[in-house]
């Protein structure tokens, strides 16, 4: 049988066992007294950790010559996807681990040379602890991280840490609301120091992030975003302001390049200085060279500069600017990057 139309249903009783939460309201205070009181349970974790153990989980994370998996089951799995996720973008050999995934078939990504973190706040999760031997009988390190003290995953891998856990945020103790923050904090924090005994730079960092603001402004130079050759609005000093209307209109870049017979820049005439010149000399524009209204000391920027520094260099005083000529060391033109062009790569 096919389902009634919506018209023939009843919601009267489910409306009616629902209406005391259109009531229901969050009030300052407590919102407040929530915040307060999480900031009291990590910062239980924060004075109980057991520096000497970190240290050498770190260390052990540090120095093995394959690949960092971590694994775990419910929220604790997104948690140790996500620390797997920030060491890949640290330049870390890391990967999820799928505890399910790994007994039908995973379990072969793992060799004597790597490391298999497990996160459970109980340490009793079955499906972790199915997976212990298996993981074992491939030859890799076992560390557990995990909340409540003699648990049995911390009896059956190589090592454990302990992150302490007063209790949830939750009101039943029941919801793993601080248990996971805890799991992040010590997660990130881990992966920063290791970050830091690599000694990674802002541009390694960047290479990992290609696509993104902050890889952009690390790898991009100019010359990945400039204009260049037929693009370039090019015009010689001794040409008609009028002859060459078309060339500063239709290159997209509001301006034109005055260049001698060498294609060396001489300077650059902007569509305000059309507005500009036509209003203080009238008909006698007609009769003007570019030449004789360009600015013959414009801003300029070099191909290998960073596409960053490009965009401060336009918004530096005394007013910005539009665009910046692209120049080599012979002062010879090779482009023009714009401020619509950096925006629109993602700058």
């Amino acid at each position: 049988m096919g389902s009634l139309p919506p018209s023939h249903l009843d919601f009267s009783s489910a409306n009616h066992g629902n209406e005391h939460h259109h009531h229901q309201e969050i009030s300052k205070d407590n919102l407040l007294a929530l915040f307060k009181s999480q900031q009291d349970l990590l910062n239980h974790f924060f004075k109980h950790l057991d520096l000497p153990q970190t240290l050498d989980f770190s260390r052990i994370l540090l120095s093995t010559s394959g690949t960092v998996f971590f694994t775990g089951v419910g929220k604790s799995a997104f948690v140790a996807n996500k620390i797997s996720q920030t060491l890949i973008s640290l330049s870390f050999r890391s990967s999820f681990l799928s505890p399910l995934d790994a007994l039908h078939g995973d379990i072969g990504a793992l060799s004597s040379r790597d490391v298999l973190v497990l996160f459970s706040k109980s340490g009793s999760t079955e499906e972790l602890l199915r997976l212990v031997p298996c993981a074992k009988a491939r030859g890799a390190f076992l560390v557990s991280l995990t909340s409540v003290p003699g648990n049995p995953l911390a009896g059956v891998c190589d090592m454990n840490v302990h992150l302490p856990l007063q209790r949830e945020l939750c009101p039943f103790n029941l919801a793993p609301v601080t248990s996971t923050a805890i799991q992040m904090v010590f997660g990130d924090t881990i992966a920063v120091a290791l970050m830091a005994a690599r000694n990674l730079t802002k541009e390694e960092y960047g290479a990992n992030h290609p696509a993104g603001r902050i890889g952009k402004s690390l790898i991009f130079k100019v010359k990945d975003v400039m204009k260049k050759k037929e693009e370039l609005p090019v015009c010689k000093e001794g040409d008609l302001i009028m002859d060459q209307l078309v060339e500063l209109t239709s290159k997209g870049c509001g301006c034109l390049l005055v260049v001698d017979e060498h294609h060396r820049l001489i300077g650059t005439f902007t569509d305000g200085d059309l507005r500009r010149t036509l209003k203080a000399s009238g008909e006698a524009i007609f009769k003007l060279s570019v030449g004789e209204m360009c600015n013959r000391n414009p801003r300029t920027i070099g191909p290998e500069t960073m596409a960053v520094e490009a965009m401060k260099k336009m918004e530096s005083p005394p007013s910005p600017v539009q665009f910046l000529p692209v120049v080599n060391e012979e002062n010879t033109l090779i482009g023009i990057v714009t401020l619509h062009g950096l925006v629109s790569a993602g700058l």
